[in-house]
């Protein structure tokens, strides 16, 4: 395992403990998720969209997001780990299938907060 993998795993414990635990609300797809996939994922994953045309996900609604691919699921509430879109955002799938597609790696935070917020049950 990469240490950016156990830093990324870390930092979504860590985001997930200090956002539960210390009396914050909890992460929500539309306070948190939705700005970053808007940022970074939306203008390929909708219909037309080269994303969406190939999985057959849509990122621009949370329904979208929850129903997943044409192939299943991208995020399973509660597990980041294993969730197909954590694997994909965080560098732990292929190179060739990292996302987003041909840009630059999230930043780590928004890759922590993905992961968090899957852990916490993947709230809309």
């Amino acid at each position: 395992m990469s240490k950016r993998v156990v830093f990324l795993a870390l930092s979504a414990l860590a985001v997930a403990v200090l956002q539960t635990g210390c009396g914050e609300k909890p992460l929500t797809y539309q306070a948190s998720i939705k700005p970053i996939l808007e940022a970074n994922c939306v203008k390929c994953h909708v219909p037309g969209g080269e994303g969406y045309e190939k999985s057959g996900l849509r990122m621009d609604s949370y329904e979208g997001l929850m129903k997943g691919t044409k192939y299943g699921a991208v995020v399973i509430p509660g597990s980041s780990v294993g969730s197909t879109l954590y694997r994909l955002v965080s560098g732990q799938a292929d190179p060739s299938i990292r996302m987003p597609h041909g840009q630059a790696s999230l930043p780590d935070a928004d890759v922590a907060t993905i992961a968090a917020w899957i852990d916490q049950g993947a709230k809309n």
